[in-house]
């Protein structure tokens, strides 16, 4: 931490002086000076504003007192050759005992004959007291060879000097010179690192190498070090290159504050301002330079004679024969030889300003009124603040004093009762502050809006529509189209093919068929879908007969059904295994929620599902032959009532509006093949459809 706080003092001080109020030199000398007087640094005086400042005066602080602590320890390691003195467990002590400890690694690896260069995880400065002890106790064992002379400076030696030639002698290239034999050599205040041609810088400070004076303290640089003094100079006085405290000449340097009208005179450390203009007899010069008249009969003791009164005048004084000299509220007769006592209540200066007034001898008392106070000190009446005296009792809400009395006020909801101190709640909704219906509440009152309208969040008071249709579940309430209307909403349906259903909401289908709006000719019929109709004509196939219904219109699952009737010499049509063809209408919506299949269309056979020939002489058989779009439809084989039923599927949803024509076929199948099957045209009518 020592080696570190240094590096920091060395980084702000590269940068330059910093000049706001103290210098850094200045702040560093400062906490140094606090360090080594007190031995302490946690509360350091506040020199400069400077963060800068602050910083490094604690930090310059702090090396003092480690340094000292360090050097203690090491001190103790070379002298008692050990530790086991600091047991404390402070703070100062752990450093002091760290030193000590980690100076007798460095001496027992010099005796061991290890190198100073150790790579023991014990921290950085522990590391660094551990190998300049090491390398001092081996400086100290040293003995120089015979012919052998103190090797040169770094600086008296020239790079094509006789060093040249002896790093000519050595294999390996030297950092600073070579001494022969490949050997290398390192200059003054370096020593030789571990790998024989590297060389570091010895720190003189931690070895106890330096020639510093008491008072003064090693800071090592370089190759070499410097001495430094611990105590600062003073105010007045700076620290030169030779370490000697010189005066400071504020006048010369322009440092000083004196005004225009003074003349600035350097003394040892200060200055003094004398004043340009000098005052005659009976005159002071103030601050300013200004003369000011001397009083006297004040300053002088007794500048006249027994009997005599003094009176100041400009610049001297004047004594005139004493008189009779009456006290406060008294005064001369006409005679001037008694004193009179003075009725103050009587005079014009209204001393009691409207209270009752009783002269006294020499004085007078005022009788206030209520609310008022005789004050003996200011003798005048002042006013009583009831409301401070009295508090939280006089009034229910709010109390304010006035002069002589007070009066009660009511927070906002609130008005003053009769008896003008509690109060009652105020019903605002008289004066009609909402917009539509009101409530009052004690203190305040509430805003309500009726049906269809909500508070605004700006006022609390006004009413605005609600836009139902722009709600989230807007989409559903109506099932078209929704229309907003002021505190209310309307639904529409599309123009044609819908009207609007009882609720209000739904859309519901107009069925042209029945109403005779459609515009179907006599030769057609009207089939009713959503939203529409269709005007079909159908006619069976030839050698096929109609049977059934024989109605012109068509219900919503009308089935046209033709059966063959073949002529007696027609072979072929007697041969084709179809006995039936029939016809079936559907109008289907389009699902816009479409979770399952939807069954549409039920083949109903009459052949008993489980009979006779159940072991497969006879079976029925359902298919889609035509008109599957997208596959949007299947069919099923199942059982009711002990019978084959086929059932057609809507498993995709339709999108509309699209018209199809699904072709079905019911075949019985025999051990002997087809033995007949039955057509069935299921015409599909899909529509868009609101629900």
């Amino acid at each position: 931490k020592i080696y570190f706080t240094v590096s920091l003092f060395s980084l702000f001080f590269s940068r330059g002086t910093y000049s706001e109020q103290m210098s850094i030199e200045g702040c560093c000398k400062d906490g140094q000076k606090h360090g080594n007087d007190n031995k302490d640094c946690a509360s350091l005086p506040l020199v400069s504003e400077s963060t800068t400042c602050r910083i490094v005066q604690e930090q310059c602080c702090v090396t003092v007192l480690e340094d000292n602590m360090c050097t203690t320890g090491i001190n103790m390691a070379k002298d008692q050759g050990a530790c086991d003195s600091l047991f404390s467990n402070t703070c100062e002590t752990k450093t002091t005992k760290m030193c000590c400890d980690c100076c007798l690694l460095g001496k027992s690896a010099q005796e061991k004959g290890l190198p100073c260069d150790n790579n023991l995880s014990v921290g950085y400065q522990c590391s660094l007291v551990s190998r300049a002890c090491c390398v001092d106790a081996a400086l100290d064992n040293q003995t120089t060879p015979i012919g052998q002379t103190e090797l040169p400076n770094k600086d008296e030696t020239s790079e094509n000097g006789a060093n040249s030639v002896l790093n000519n002698q050595c294999n390996v290239k030297c950092a600073h010179h070579c001494v022969g034999n490949d050997t290398c050599g390192c200059f003054k205040g370096y020593k030789l690192k571990p790998d024989g041609h590297s060389c570091e810088d010895i720190n003189e400070c931690l070895l106890g190498a330096s020639n510093c004076r008491g008072g003064e303290r090693c800071i090592n640089t370089e190759g070499s070090f410097r001495c430094q003094r611990e105590v600062s100079c003073g105010t007045g006085y700076e620290l030169t290159d030779n370490n000697i405290c010189k005066d400071i000449d504020e006048c010369e340097t322009g440092i000083h504050n004196c005004g225009p009208e003074f003349e600035c005179q350097n003394t040892k450390g200060s200055f003094r301002c004398l004043p340009k203009v000098k005052c005659g007899v009976g005159y002071i010069q103030d601050a300013l330079g200004s003369c000011i008249d001397i009083n006297e009969c004040v300053s002088q003791t007794g500048p006249c004679n027994r009997g005599q009164v003094c009176m100041n005048t400009v610049g001297s004084y004047i004594c005139q024969r004493n008189s009779v000299n009456c006290g406060r509220g008294y005064h001369l007769n006409e005679e001037g030889t008694r004193c009179l006592d003075i009725d103050e209540c009587k005079g014009p200066d209204r001393v009691c300003e409207g209270h009752g007034c009783v002269n006294l001898l020499g004085s007078y008392r005022c009788e206030c009124e209520s609310g008022y106070n005789f004050n003996s000190l200011t003798r005048v009446c002042e006013d009583v603040n009831e409301c401070r005296h009295y508090p939280g009792r006089l009034c229910a809400h709010k109390c304010e004093n006035t002069l002589g009395s007070y009066k009660c006020s009511c927070t906002n909801g609130f008005k003053l009762a009769s008896d003008g101190r509690n109060c009652d709640d105020l019903n605002e909704c008289e004066n009609n502050p909402c917009s539509q219906e009101c409530a009052n509440v004690y203190g305040s009152y509430q805003c309500y809006c009726r049906r269809g309208y909500q508070l605004s969040d700006i006022d609390g008071m006004t009413c605005e529509d609600i836009d139902e249709c722009a709600l989230p579940t807007g989409g559903h309430i109506c099932a078209y189209r929704c229309h907003n209307t002021p505190g209310s909403f309307h639904c529409s349906c599309p123009v044609s093919g819908y009207t609007l259903a009882p609720n209000g909401r739904s859309c519901q289908d107009i069925d042209e068929c029945v109403t005779g709006t459609h515009t179907c000719t006599e030769n057609q019929s009207c089939f009713n879908i959503q939203g529409g109709f269709r005007c079909l004509s159908f006619d069976c196939p030839n050698n096929y007969r109609r049977i059934g219904e024989t109605v012109a219109r068509l219900a919503r699952s009308d089935t046209i059904r033709c059966t063959k009737t073949c002529q007696p010499n027609d072979i072929a049509c007697v041969l084709d295994p179809t006995h039936s063809v029939s016809h079936t209408f559907i109008s289907l919506p389009t699902f816009r929620e479409f979770t399952r299949p939807e069954e549409i269309v039920f083949l109903r056979t009459t052949v008993p599902a489980y009979g006779s020939y159940h072991l497969g002489s006879l079976d029925v058989k359902f298919d889609i032959l035509e008109g599957n779009v997208e596959n949007a439809f299947d069919i099923n084989k199942r059982v009711e009532n002990g019978m084959y039923v086929g059932v057609v599927r809507q498993v995709k949803p339709l999108i509309g509006p699209l018209t199809t024509v699904l072709k079905l076929s019911m075949r019985n199948l025999t051990n002997q093949g087809d033995s007949g099957q039955n057509i069935v045209n299921v015409h599909v009518f899909v529509s868009e459809f609101w629900f």
